[in-house]
């Protein structure tokens, strides 16, 4: 589905928030990055995945009733081979069924684990100025540090260039200590292409790329989140 048919079905539906598959159909038409991804209904599907994208890797449950995945045992990090996803399989099944008897179970996505600094990219609709979009430190660290920097939409090249530079832990992704080093051009043109995407769809009122990891094979997004205006036309 195209990004125009995802939103429309959820605003059609009353859907706020959108799937994690969803988040990644929008990204991927947008140009963003992300790290490997696969859905797998059964315990076999899941590790014939886990041998096409290689190790490590996370798995992570997928419910609708499963609000807070962690706290219910339904993600699993650090999987380094195959013996281990079938029994995180098990586990987490078990886990996820102890604390929600009654979910309906979709299934779980197996991911590419990625290590190294990690960036946010976000944006949200400010009633006054309309959409913002956000640069800065991710993962842990935007919550610790607040260390990020804002430009209304849309923005160019340039301005995404100045993001870049504004943030005071820069040295942090400009290689420090021996660090993965990001590339600026690349970071720019992936926050140009969050500004468009939000931009030409009013209806997404929030997203985060968060984190948005810089690995030595250049920029991946792990986690994607995507908030609804249902009442957008």
């Amino acid at each position: 589905m195209s990004t125009k048919d995802i939103l429309s079905e959820a605003i059609k539906t009353g859907r706020e928030n959108l799937g994690g598959g969803e988040c990644r159909s929008i990204f991927a038409e947008a140009g963003i990055p992300m790290n490997a991804s696969t859905f797998a209904k059964t315990r076999d599907e899941a590790a014939a995945a886990g041998d096409q994208i290689g190790y490590p890797l996370v798995m992570k449950i997928v419910s609708p009733q499963v609000v807070h995945k962690t706290e219910a045992g339904g993600v699993k990090l650090g999987i380094r081979k195959r013996e281990e996803l079938v029994a995180a399989w098990d586990e987490m099944m078990k886990q996820v069924r102890a604390h929600h008897p009654d979910a309906h179970i979709d299934g779980v996505t197996i991911d590419e684990q990625l290590g190294g600094v990690e960036l946010i990219v976000g944006s949200t609709r400010d009633p006054q100025f309309g959409p913002l979009i956000m640069f800065g430190l991710g993962g842990i660290f935007v919550e610790v540090y607040k260390d990020v920097t804002f430009r209304l939409v849309p923005i160019t090249k340039g301005d995404a260039l100045e993001m870049i530079e504004e943030v005071k832990g820069k040295p942090v992704y400009q290689g420090a200590r021996g660090l993965p080093k990001a590339r600026p051009e690349e970071l720019a043109s992936i926050l140009v292409g969050v500004s468009k995407l939000v931009q030409e769809n009013p209806a997404i009122r929030e997203l985060d790329l968060n984190p948005l990891v810089v690995t030595p094979k250049g920029v991946r997004a792990i986690d994607a989140r995507i908030l609804v205006d249902v009442t957008a036309k």
